[in-house]
């Protein structure tokens, strides 16, 4: 075997390993999806957000609802929406406020009864998530958070932590995007089964 292929095989393994951690996590993954079912019956929404790698997350996660999630499935549009979508907010409250603000501001706009806030951090100790955080717990929003090295702040703040036990910032990242895609599912199912 070559270096690249020993390499491979390890980060595979690794990968497999702390995905399989997740099973761990049934009983919240489960409450997640129920949750947050039941408030979209209601009328509320998901307001995602992330910083880099979990920004664009937050944005494939919303068009998933917003558009399709899976090709074989037409149905109408479920409410998402990411908290970092364009770039004119973006740097208009960076250069007005602060970057520590940039999630806080559209969520103090848009955020309303039974909605929910999915917030994405591999740390768990980004200073605008942990803002949001405590915005959606003052104004009583449901809020879940995929995160992992731990947790982090957010993991005492948020409603429901999904915390993957690995500190490589890429096995967390994978792991985040299988939860969101996993959940997501479960809910268009409940959804389109009209319970």
């Amino acid at each position: 075997m070559s270096k690249i292929e020993i390499e491979l095989q390890n980060q595979l393994e690794d990968n497999i390993s702390v995905h399989e951690d997740i099973l761990k996590m049934s009983n919240d993954i489960i409450e997640v999806i129920k949750n947050t079912h039941k408030r979209l019956k209601k009328g509320g929404k998901i307001l995602f957000c992330g910083n880099g790698g979990s920004a664009a997350d937050a944005q494939h996660l919303a068009a998933e609802f917003l558009v399709r999630l899976r090709p074989q499935i037409n149905r109408d549009p479920i409410p998402a929406l990411s908290l970092a979508q364009d770039t004119s907010t973006l740097t208009a409250c960076s250069n007005d406020y602060s970057f520590d603000d940039i999630f806080l501001r559209p969520f103090k706009a848009l955020a309303k009864k039974n909605d929910i806030l999915i917030c994405i951090s591999t740390s768990g100790n980004s200073k605008n998530i942990l803002k949001v955080l405590k915005e959606a717990k003052k104004a009583k929003i449901y809020s879940i958070c995929f995160l992992g090295k731990g947790g982090g702040k957010a993991k005492k703040i948020s409603n429901k932590p999904l915390v993957i036990s690995s500190n490589n910032t890429a096995r967390i990242q994978e792991c985040h995007i299988f939860l969101g895609h996993f959940i997501l599912e479960k809910i268009e199912d409940l959804i389109l089964s009209k319970n």
